[in-house]
């Protein structure tokens, strides 16, 4: 290569600051982001893009969290309708976990569990709320039940198939040490393969919530007197909009702080799992 060719390679080259990659943080990009969504709602609102019987002014919106937090809509704050909604899908939550962990640790460590439970739990999962809803009524009445009952379905295949996964990183080197030491298998199952499972199952749980809070539109639709789901299908009948957005950022902002939290939970406790 000759030396005017080196130049003009050197010369093509960015320079120092032009190769620095701009970096831009999480939180501004989503920051950021956020504004750009108000801003487009604000001028379709304003410039009636749409319909404000379809898209009400974000002010007309913010009257309507402080008129539900002090009138109440059908009967209950907006606090009421939170807890509720909170009380159903936590409930769903406990009675998921007791079920779906043992579950998946018998597929995991049985040829017969697996056998056995497997297909039950891939028969469930790819199934619609809605698609088993009116057999559960017909089963279990209207009754607060079977909106628990609708919502732990849609989390139990999650947390049953990312514990088995889980199960199964404890890697056969850890079986065997602690076998030599004289462990029993439910000594391996307990201290070995379920501390293994746990970040596992604490990701299953994750989504599991993902799931709950989508159904819980769908369960709440049976025959409630208080619940967000409630809520917002009794405004959307009526076109009160402004209800039905509050409703929806409601449900989004409690799915998102317990995910955050459950994020907290997971760097703070499983910290040997080598992810953080």
């Amino acid at each position: 290569m000759s030396a005017g060719e080196t130049i003009v390679d050197e010369a093509s080259k960015p320079s120092g600051a032009k190769r620095a990659a701009v970096r831009v943080s999480p939180a501004l990009a989503t920051g950021l982001t956020a504004l750009v969504l108000l801003l487009l709602w604000l001028a379709a609102s304003s410039l009636q893009w749409v319909s404000p019987v379809f898209l009400p002014h974000p002010t007309k919106v913010l009257a309507a969290v402080s008129r539900l937090l002090t009138q109440g809509y059908v009967d209950g704050t907006l606090w009421e309708h939170a807890a509720a909604s909170l009380s159903r899908v936590f409930t769903a939550l406990a009675f998921s976990v007791l079920v779906a962990v043992p579950v998946g640790l018998a597929i995991a460590t049985s040829p017969l569990g697996r056998g056995v439970l497997d297909p039950l739990i891939e028969f469930i999962r790819p199934l619609p709320p809605l698609a088993y809803l009116p057999l559960i009524i017909i089963w279990f009445g209207i009754g607060e039940p079977s909106k628990v009952l609708v919502i732990a379905l849609a989390m139990v295949a999650p947390i049953a198939i990312s514990t088995a996964a889980g199960v199964r990183t404890a890697s056969q080197n850890q079986v065997n040490a602690a076998r030599s030491f004289g462990a029993s298998r439910l000594d391996v199952l307990l201290h070995v393969q379920l501390p293994s499972a746990i970040p596992a199952i604490l990701t299953g749980i994750r989504i599991a919530l993902g799931a709950g809070w989508s159904t819980l539109v769908a369960a709440e639709l049976v025959a409630a007197s208080r619940g967000l789901g409630f809520m917002i299908q009794s405004a959307a009948q009526f076109l009160v909009t402004d209800i039905v957005i509050v409703g929806i950022f409601v449900i989004s902002a409690l799915a998102f702080a317990f995910e955050a939290l459950l994020r907290v939970v997971e760097r703070r406790f499983v910290r040997w799992s080598g992810r953080y």
